[in-house]
């Protein structure tokens, strides 16, 4: 499972003051903070800042590769912004995202490739969000065989088919479950990725929720997901899935976070 951890994004308050005020120990912190509990890249967003984007994303980057080991993941619909971080970015970067909307598309495509990045392909298009897994399909096949033109490998290729609050209505969860499913079964060599934590919005004990839709989705095929690393919970639930699906030889890693107190009961 490919960790991607979610806290640096200015939506959050408290990063945004610390984004707004160029505090690149507050960066650090939570670039090691989430480095340590098992992330495989740092997500850094800035898209609250209107017209300093580029010039933000790119302090950002910097600022995290300065304290953690790991590379990022350029959260941004904007090209110039995500060419402004890609430009100081050291190792290979993952673009969180491309679309098939289409001007997005047309506009990130070329930069993807170029760049050999990791890519997150999200299941939107201009005829808004998809509802069911074959709307799902039809834009990853899209998506997947775009980029697979411009010479973009699968193995770069992390299909997101978009979680939506179940709370809006009971296919929801069933219909993402199902799309990972067909993703990871028709497209081999293509990886799956998602922020879950929307499937609980407008819920209370969102975290409950969260924590067993990952299980479920691990069960369908998923191998990536933007979370919380400092989430001991979902975490733990996370090491546990992959163990019970066959995806640890021995119980290694489930044995290995277990002896470093990584399992907490509570």
């Amino acid at each position: 499972m490919l960790i991607v951890g979610e806290l640096i994004n200015a939506s959050r308050k408290s990063v945004k003051e610390i984004i707004e005020n160029q505090d690149a120990a507050g960066v650090a912190k939570l670039a090691r903070d989430q480095q340590e509990h098992g992330a495989d890249y740092i997500d850094v967003n800035a898209g609250v800042f209107v017209g300093r984007e580029p010039e933000l994303l790119k302090w950002l980057v910097t600022a995290v590769q300065s304290a953690a080991e790991v590379p990022c993941c350029i959260d941004s619909p904007d090209p110039k912004a995500i060419a402004a971080a890609l430009a100081v970015h050291k190792g290979t970067a993952m673009i969180n995202s491309i679309s098939l909307e289409k001007e997005r598309y047309d506009t990130l495509l070329p930069l993807v490739a170029e760049s050999q990045s990791k890519v997150v392909a999200l299941c939107m298009s201009d005829d808004g969000m998809p509802e069911t897994a074959d709307q799902r399909m039809a834009i990853a096949d899209k998506l997947i065989n775009g980029l697979v033109r411009s010479h973009v490998p699968l193995e770069n290729i992390y299909v997101d088919p978009l979680v939506q609050p179940v709370a809006t209505s009971n296919a929801f969860g069933a219909e993402f479950l199902l799309a990972i499913e067909r993703i990871t079964q028709t497209f081999k060599g293509v990886h799956t990725m998602c922020g879950l934590s929307n499937i609980s919005f407008g819920l209370p004990e969102r975290k409950f929720i969260n924590q067993t839709f990952m299980v479920m989705a691990i069960a369908r095929g998923l191998d990536g997901a933007i979370v919380n690393p400092l989430d001991a919970r979902m975490m733990g639930c996370i090491t546990t899935a992959e163990t019970l699906m066959g995806r640890d030889a021995y119980c290694m890693n489930y044995l290995k976070a277990f002896r470093a107190g990584k399992l907490a009961a509570s």
